[in-house]
């Protein structure tokens, strides 16, 4: 079985290992960002569970080292553990506002500009791209990868771990904007390259993407400075450069196929430094918010539950724990099994949060997606990229 539950320092190591398996821009291989943003997170669960009322979101005790903080945004962060093992095998996120007013999140927005010539009787279409900074602050969710040993289990844990967030959002909705967004990975080599960072950007910032990249942990005002506000058309570059505009890695094709199937859509907007495409969904149309309710929890049950999906409760202590599991939905509350209780901590009594999900069918169960998600390029320091 596996459980989520809210990330604490004690995973740093664990999840550092993650982030040093592959090229990973939400969790960098750099464990004094990984622990601030863990720390973030404490204090915003803290927040949202209203036992640290005076805490402000984007504060850490971690100082400017610990980077992925926006002034006015709360960062939770999940950690995945398989129960049988006891060990962290994965990790998501979610942040409640990216970037907002006076702190533009960039992007880069597609278009099309035709011309024509009369007495040619012709006339040529061009994609063109011009920086675009969204001052609008919508939630971002994104920071998720798994142990690759656990792609591809049956029990599609990689699904659940991507879930618990919308669950969450629809937990604690006030804490969350309108509009949810999501970056998808673009293609980027083992090495951390890209191509279309060294087709544009790297011509206004001669680094490398992954320097690049680094750079926003500390402070996105360069973005603006360096990258051109004009108009750039697309088809002076290369087919090469042309086709990877808006597309995802080969591994994250799965992930975008899940949002999209929850109503996430691309819009022509796209990472200015890899391309990759920005999907969004209006929140409250998300049905895993939408149908996230909560219920008191009755007494473990010895029948049959009749109902699946994602329970979540606040521990004693406080600690946001969440299961896919089996329930009932009673008169008066929600019933599980003695086992579900147990895992969450929970005793009947305590306020429940249960979201319908359909069970995996063992025999048609695809591959859990790798890493989709990634941090926008935003005014102030924040790249634990999300991906969705």
């Amino acid at each position: 079985m596996f459980l989520i539950r809210q990330s604490k320092l004690g995973d740093v190591p664990t999840l550092l290992k993650l982030a040093q398996m592959v090229y990973f821009i939400n969790l960098p291989p750099n464990e004094q960002i990984i622990g601030g943003k863990i720390d973030q997170s404490t204090i915003s669960f803290g927040r949202a569970s209203g036992k640290l009322k005076d805490a402000k979101p984007g504060k850490t005790r971690k100082g400017p080292q610990a980077a992925s903080q926006y002034e006015g945004s709360d960062l939770f962060v999940f950690s995945m553990v398989d129960t049988d093992t006891g060990t962290v095998i994965g990790t998501s996120q979610v942040r409640s506002h990216q970037g907002g007013p006076g702190n533009p999140n960039w992007a880069m927005k597609i278009s099309e500009r035709t011309f024509r010539s009369e007495p040619l009787s012709y006339s040529s279409t061009h994609k063109v791209g011009k920086l675009y900074g969204d001052e609008s602050g919508p939630t971002e969710i994104g920071g998720l990868i798994i142990q690759p040993s656990y792609r591809g289990n049956p029990a599609r844990p990689g699904r659940f771990l991507s879930f618990v967030r919308f669950h969450f959002i629809g937990m604690y909705r006030r804490f969350f904007a309108d509009r949810i967004l999501a970056e998808m990975m673009a293609p980027v080599s083992s090495s951390g390259d890209n191509v279309f960072w060294d087709h544009f950007g790297r011509k206004f910032i001669p680094v490398k993407y992954a320097e690049a990249d680094r750079f926003c942990q500390h402070n996105r005002r360069f973005i603006p400075e360096l990258l051109p506000r004009e108009e750039i058309y697309l088809s002076l570059f290369s087919l090469e450069v042309q086709n990877v505009v808006g597309e995802v890695a080969r591994e994250t094709v799965p992930a975008r196929r899940l949002l999209e199937s929850m109503g996430f859509r691309y819009r022509g907007m796209i990472d200015p430094f890899d391309g990759g495409p920005h999907l969004d969904a209006p929140t409250d149309q998300v049905e895993l918010v939408k149908k996230t309710k909560s219920l008191p929890l009755l007494a473990p049950s010895t029948g049959r539950l009749n109902g699946h999906g994602i329970v979540s409760v606040l521990s004693k202590e406080g600690e946001f724990r969440a299961l896919e599991t089996d329930y009932a939905v009673e008169k008066g509350g929600l019933r599980l099994s003695d086992e579900a209780m147990s895992l969450l901590e929970a005793s009947p009594g305590a306020t429940a949060g249960f979201t319908p999900v359909a069970p995996v069918d063992d025999a048609e169960a695809p591959k859990a997606a790798k890493p989709a998600s990634k941090p926008s390029k935003s005014a102030k320091p924040s790249r634990g990229k999300v991906k969705a």
